[in-house]
């Protein structure tokens, strides 16, 4: 038993070494990993947005495949033309008229910068007069404020000066980026349906059922999430920009389409997503101010307790404070997009060492011992 537990130990104890040397090595010849990082840093973006259209536009795709009517049927190829035909008019029609208007409210916005920082000390003067802030001293909040707003102004007119390549880099990425988007995304439509089919034919026999079950388990899981995320993003931005305009409050559709988009980032995003129009609101009256809040909180707590629970429902099974954990985790390590892409890649992962486990229980279970039947003698 003693040389047992030895061999055991000597035989982690390499299997560590040998890993810790690998790491090091890798460590020595990174420059040999640079092109890979390159490529993944390249298609990631295009292969992200793919992605998502497919997770969005495939059940379309499978409801046209659906329609019959005597001998007239929608094959596959013909059920993405007709989605493609409908995603590039819903983008035109969308671009022709949102984006001119989005691009109109925020140079607006970028404009009355300044009036901005008057019109909070117009605002921050009345409240100086209650009662209860009159011993209050506000000055050096306001000089706090005007410096601010002049050192945002100062940054980005030189950005506009100095930025000139990297508006070009941005603008060839954007390009790239939209050329190869739709060739990717018309092939994960036109063949995503052979994937596990081919999968299967690769695999052993024995795994073969179990990990193309694992596979569509997962896939449900990232359909389940993408599909509910962007309903909620454009529930929340269309009934906020409403709800803002309503009350009269500026730039309500740039606010809006922000505070949707905001949304993506659970728990954390509409906190964010409310911070510029509560700086807004807080130019005009402490009246809108209270607007912008009743607006945001009526619009999320329909999203949190009708549109979130019958859409993506109780699938992903996460608990808030691993939510929160996970989030402060790829906030610090990817930033903004590793808090988006955080909480799929964590549901995906579960889900998978879930069935993984399951698989494990099933294979290790001791059979029930069957029952013994008596044997009949010669007189029965």
């Amino acid at each position: 038993m003693k040389k047992a537990a030895n061999s055991r130990l000597m035989f982690w104890s390499v299997e560590l070494l040998i890993v810790a040397a690998l790491i090091w090595v890798c460590t020595q010849i990174s420059f040999l990993f640079s092109p890979i990082g390159v490529f993944l840093s390249t298609i990631f973006i295009p292969l992200l947005l793919s992605g998502v259209l497919f997770y969005l536009l495939n059940p379309v795709v499978k409801l046209l495949e659906k329609i019959r009517w005597k001998k007239f049927y929608v094959n596959r190829t013909g059920a993405v033309a007709i989605v493609f035909l409908l995603l590039i008019g819903i983008l035109v029609a969308g671009g022709v008229w949102l984006i001119p208007r989005l691009v109109n409210q925020v140079s607006t916005l970028v404009g009355s910068i300044p009036d901005f920082a008057k019109s909070s000390e117009a605002v921050l003067a009345k409240l100086m007069k209650h009662p209860l802030l009159q011993n209050v001293d506000f000055s050096k909040y306001l000089n706090q404020i005007q410096s601010a707003f002049a050192k945002y102004a100062e940054g980005f007119m030189s950005g506009l000066t100095t930025g000139i390549g990297a508006v070009i880099g941005t603008v060839t990425t954007v390009t790239v980026t939209a050329i190869t988007v739709p060739v990717m995304l018309f092939y994960m439509l036109k063949d995503g349906e052979r994937f596990m089919p081919a999968v299967q034919r690769w695999l052993p026999a024995k795994h073969a059922d179990q990990t193309v079950e694992l596979l569509s388990r997962m896939n449900q899981t990232i359909a389940r999430y993408v599909g509910g995320q962007i309903v909620e993003c454009l529930f929340v931005g269309t009934f906020t920009a409403i709800g803002y305009m309503l009350f009269g409050l500026k730039y309500a559709l740039l606010l809006g389409v922000f505070s949707g988009l905001c949304n993506l980032i659970p728990y954390v995003g509409p906190y964010i997503g409310i911070l510029p129009a509560l700086i807004v609101a807080f130019t005009i009256s402490t009246n809108m101010v209270l607007y912008v809040v009743i607006v945001v909180v009526v619009v999320q707590q329909v999203d949190g307790n009708l549109v979130y629970p019958n859409i993506i429902g109780r699938s992903l099974q996460i608990h808030p404070l691993t939510i929160i954990i996970i989030l402060l985790a790829a906030g610090n390590i990817a930033g903004l997009m590793g808090m988006i892409l955080a909480i799929p890649l964590y549901a995906v992962v579960k889900t998978m060492v879930q069935y993984l486990y399951n698989i494990w229980q099933l294979d290790h279970s001791e059979p029930e011992p069957a029952e013994k039947t008596p044997k009949l003698s010669r007189k029965d």
